[in-house]
């Protein structure tokens, strides 16, 4: 198959599908334009900030891509294009963008509040608080996962066969623009918020500060080693998931945004002047073994290596968590979130496509080791045909794959701090008569401090090696999103069944792969002994699975009552 047929294909898929299946899904649900959403009624300045349908869509697309619809389909290619193309269309359209946009559905009906306080408001306290817990938990994974993958696309140095250390350009330009990107944000978060000019002139804004960013990055590369950059980054979380939204998340989301959508139309084009042929068997087998000569199975291995892309269980956590606080009419929520979702896996296409395009061992030869390299290679090979520089394009899809997951660490982090505040309260908790340990506990200081202290020690396990039990613990958050908005459907009298079949597979997925991580985990425990990374990954490991299973039961029983408690429609 060539790479044109197989876009083709993609376009023709998940464009259907936002124009009938969105729509149905919509239809089907029902929204009111003229209802007061929670970003007017809930109005903070800090989470609720209503925001123009450009703006939320690009925090939600930039915070949701992330390097998950990059690097999964480039690391499930081992068992060929065919189930990787499969998975992402079939996944991205009935999985991930029908729990996306039931995600936002539910919380802008219940005052933009999260999945955890859905979950207390239809399911019980109980699986609130459970479900909470694997949150933050989820989120430390997240964390400790993409700060890892930015840093490593910001580390100045790498070494040769030969041990000698050598300048990488790419990733200093990369890491000047980044920075600059952070400044900028916080300049144009001003002056969208006290300007009164229209959209396009914000536009026009923001692309401008855009080419600035990356001219200044190109000429003005900054060389800093791994850890460093681990520092820097941490300290960057720390002040982003405090900073009210539209000083920093906001204008951020929105300038890299474009950044993001040019180069996805920047990778089409390519693949539509390239036609890259396919150098991948359609399917080489159900087993394939690792680097250690360890078997890997196509179940539930695919599933939960293709999250983002197909479905993400961290996608209903933006959804409820940011976006629906930023939502201005309810009639922008299927753009934002089955939209969105959609654009992204559209990205992960092309990140088959590209990896597809190497002969075996090729992108190796070329010094391609990372996917976001592998990535970026691709698509500069692909652009050269137009006589684009080789160089210039790799740097840029580079600093392009960076921003991906920088960005989602700004809504991650946010999240992980509400996850663990919201866990010390319940719906009638007083806010002026709590005790000093809850108010400890609540406060967003130290909420934010205690998550990324964790995350941090976390990342010195490094990406390759978290990216497993991320990637089960991710699914497995997807399956409680769907099961607490079936609840909320079923409770509110609307049809949910169409979430019934993703939730039951993805629980199979989950489950298999946690339980088999924890068995890998603890025959190396008796075997060779853990270190502090792995040992805290085997208790995260067994956390979850025994967190999810229990909110899963809890929301289970609740699809399975009958229905004369039911809350009338909101």
């Amino acid at each position: 198959m060539s790479g044109i047929l197989m876009m083709v294909i993609a376009i023709v898929v998940l464009g259907g599908a936002y124009l009938l299946y969105g729509r149905y899904l919509q239809n089907k649900w029902g929204i009111d334009p003229n209802a007061k959403t929670p970003a007017y009624e809930m109005e903070d300045g800090v989470d609720y900030v209503p925001a123009d349908t450009n703006v939320v869509f690009g925090h939600q697309f930039a915070s949701i891509a992330g390097a998950g619809p990059i690097n999964g389909p480039i690391q499930a290619a081992i068992f060929g294009w065919l189930p990787v193309l499969l998975w992402i269309l079939i996944g991205g359209v009935f999985f991930g963008a029908v729990q996306d946009f039931a995600s936002m559905y539910a919380s802008v009906k219940n005052k933009g509040r999260t999945i955890g306080y859905i979950i207390e408001e239809y399911i019980g306290k109980l699986g609130k608080k459970l479900f909470l817990l694997f949150c933050w938990l989820f989120c430390i994974l997240v964390v400790a996962a993409f700060a890892d993958v930015v840093a490593g696309t910001f580390n100045g140095f790498a070494a040769d066969k030969a041990g000698e250390v050598t300048k990488v350009v790419a990733n200093g330009a990369v890491a000047t623009t980044s920075m600059l990107f952070i400044i900028e944000a916080v300049a144009l978060g001003f002056f969208l918020k006290y300007s009164k000019f229209n959209k396009w002139i914000n536009t026009l804004v923001a692309i401008a500060l855009l080419i600035v960013a990356i001219a200044l990055g190109l000429n003005f590369p900054m060389y800093l080693n791994l850890s460093v950059w681990h520092i820097i980054i941490f300290a960057y979380i720390l002040i982003a998931s405090v900073t009210p939204v539209w000083a920093l998340l906001q204008p951020r989301d929105y300038l890299n945004s474009y950044l993001l959508i040019f180069m996805i139309v920047g990778a089409v084009i390519g693949v539509f002047v390239a036609n890259p042929a396919c150098n991948l068997d359609a399917f080489t087998a159900f087993a394939i073994p690792d680097a250690n000569g360890n078997p890997q199975y196509l179940f539930p291995i695919l599933f939960v290596t293709i999250a983002c892309g197909a479905v993400s269980g961290f996608h209903s956590l933006v959804s409820s968590g940011t976006a629906s606080k930023q939502i201005k009419n309810e009639k922008n929520m299927l753009p934002v979130s089955f939209g969105a979702m959609l654009m992204e896996s559209m990205l992960a296409i092309l990140a088959l496509i590209a990896v597809a395009s190497f002969g075996k061992g090729e992108a190796a030869a070329q010094g391609l080791t990372t996917q976001p390299q592998i990535f970026a290679g691709a698509i500069a090979n692909f652009l050269s045909v137009l006589g684009l520089p080789h160089s210039l394009v790799f740097t840029l899809i580079n600093l392009a794959v960076s921003a991906f997951a920088l960005t989602s660490l700004d809504s991650v982090a946010r999240v992980g701090r509400l996850s663990f505040q919201e866990f010390w309260l319940d719906s009638d908790t007083d806010d002026d008569n709590m005790s000093p340990f809850v108010k400890l506990m609540t406060n967003k200081y130290f909420a934010t401090i205690i998550t990324l202290v964790l995350a941090f020690l976390l990342t010195k396990v490094g990406y390759a090696e978290i990216w497993p039990l991320f990637g089960s613990a991710n699914q497995l958050l997807s399956v409680l999103a769907l099961v607490a908005c079936a609840v909320f459907l079923k409770k509110t009298k609307r049809q949910g069944c169409m979430l019934w079949i993703p939730m039951v597979f993805m629980m199979a997925v989950t489950f298999t792969a946690l339980g088999m991580t924890i068995y890998k985990l603890t025959k190396a425990l008796f075997s060779v002994g853990l270190d502090l990374g792995n040992s805290l990954q085997l208790i995260f490991a067994v956390l979850l699975l025994i967190l999810g299973v229990l909110v899963a039961i809890q929301g289970v029983k609740k699809l399975c009552e009958k229905s004369e408690s039911k809350k009338a429609a909101a």
